[in-house]
């Protein structure tokens, strides 16, 4: 099979995307760089998780305030596309939020679940996970308008280590 130039670029930011990813929750596991103690008390680690949670809200945010602005600034756009198809910008804007909406709602369930069921001695991924959900939304953001190449790596920086979080509460579990 032949990748086009957009499949390669893809590729790509996924094989960085996972090569980082792994790397983000060995660090967090095996090196602990927080130096989290493994009698951490239950009310420390919901410390940890709502400051780790804190800048992915910001980023929902930030996505629900361009397009907030968007529509108010536009006479075009401002009824919303609930009442009318939306411009090429709004929709843009919109698709940024959706796509932050989705990762968050996900990172913030994975990340709390993290939190309470491993051991506290690897709950520096939450933070870890949480800093690359942060400039990985920055790198989507930016790279939206590329095409799928250009926003690769950002999503990739805020999904995959989600997901390998999952994986591993998955496998911890049924230990």
């Amino acid at each position: 099979m032949v990748f086009s130039a957009k499949q390669r670029g893809v590729l790509q930011a996924m094989m960085i995307g996972a090569v980082f990813s792994i790397a983000l929750i060995c660090l967090g596991i095996f090196f602990n760089p927080f130096n989290f103690a493994s009698n951490f008390s239950l009310e420390s680690k919901i410390s940890v998780l709502f400051k780790s949670l804190s800048p992915i809200a910001i980023c929902l945010a930030f996505a629900i305030a361009r397009i907030a602005k968007h529509r108010f600034f536009s006479i075009e756009d401002i009824d919303g596309s609930g009442l009318r198809p939306g411009s090429e910008r709004a929709i843009l804007l919109q698709s940024l939020l959706q796509n932050t909406l989705e990762q968050s709602v996900l990172a913030a369930l994975v990340y709390a679940i993290w939190a309470f069921l491993m051991p506290s001695t690897w709950l520096s991924v939450v933070p870890l996970a949480a800093a690359s959900f942060t400039f990985g939304r920055v790198l989507f953001f930016i790279g939206y308008r590329r095409g799928a190449p250009g926003r690769a790596l950002g999503f990739t920086m805020g999904f995959y280590p989600t997901v390998a979080m999952l994986t591993l509460i998955c496998f911890k579990s049924l230990s």
